[in-house]
């Protein structure tokens, strides 16, 4: 059904591009799950800071699909008009709330994502945005959960290998629970910074895909 058609489409979009080159005005999608949004402080400063800026399309999945009911067709085809996908969610149960992994379920199907002609994706860059209540510490061999967070990422990761896609370190925003209101306001300015970036094809996509979180990333660049 896909085939030829998604395939000439992504490889037109996309071409041979390595990790180390700039794409200028990339085409950025953020896909945000989060079921109690309005009483997420740390995520109502984050998505302020980047649903409205140019080049940015930004859509709620919560807000969309109230009963699960995903367009399918139309999802596919804003996945194939963009060059960066963002998941933007809270971190639950270590994973992504429920409509996040139906949609990846429903959207990202075979001959259109992977397998035979599924090579629409091919050449776009994948990354997590994500908020958890737990520390830093909280989240190593010797830590409260026994495992670090790219440990628990690890599907997400596969997901973008298994579509031909280029996977970035997640932005990960620790203790979001606890954390003050000059804190929330920093993580939004990173998440912007790190969205501009990615647009902008400003990045350093080796210097990136070297660390664990690509805050830090983005933060070293920016003190550099």
């Amino acid at each position: 059904m896909f085939g030829s058609r998604w395939r000439i489409e992504a490889k037109f979009r996309n071409g041979p591009v390595e990790d180390g080159d700039s794409l200028p005005m990339n085409r950025i999608l953020i896909l945000f799950a989060h079921p109690a949004y309005q009483s997420s402080r740390a995520n109502r400063h984050m998505v302020a800071a980047v649903r409205d800026l140019e080049g940015v399309m930004f859509r709620d999945l919560y807000e969309l699909y109230p009963d699960f009911t995903i367009d399918v067709v139309e999802e596919q085809r804003l996945l194939v008009a963009h060059d960066v996908i963002v998941f933007h969610h809270p971190f639950y149960w270590y994973s992504c709330p429920a409509l996040l992994k139906e949609w990846m379920d429903l959207v990202l199907e075979h001959g259109f994502a992977y397998g035979k002609g599924g090579a629409a994706l091919e050449g776009k860059r994948l990354i997590t945005v994500t908020t958890t209540g737990g520390s830093r510490d909280a989240y190593h061999r010797e830590g409260h959960n026994h495992f670090e967070i790219q440990d628990f990422l690890a599907p997400f990761e596969q997901a973008a290998n298994l579509c031909g896609m280029r996977y970035l370190p997640p932005y990960v925003v620790h203790e979001a629970n606890r954390s003050s209101i000059e804190d929330m306001q920093r993580h939004a300015v990173g998440y912007r910074s790190v969205i501009e970036g990615l647009r902008d094809g400003t990045l350093d996509f080796l210097k990136v895909r070297s660390g664990a979180y690509l805050n830090e990333a983005v933060e070293e660049q920016t003190d550099a």
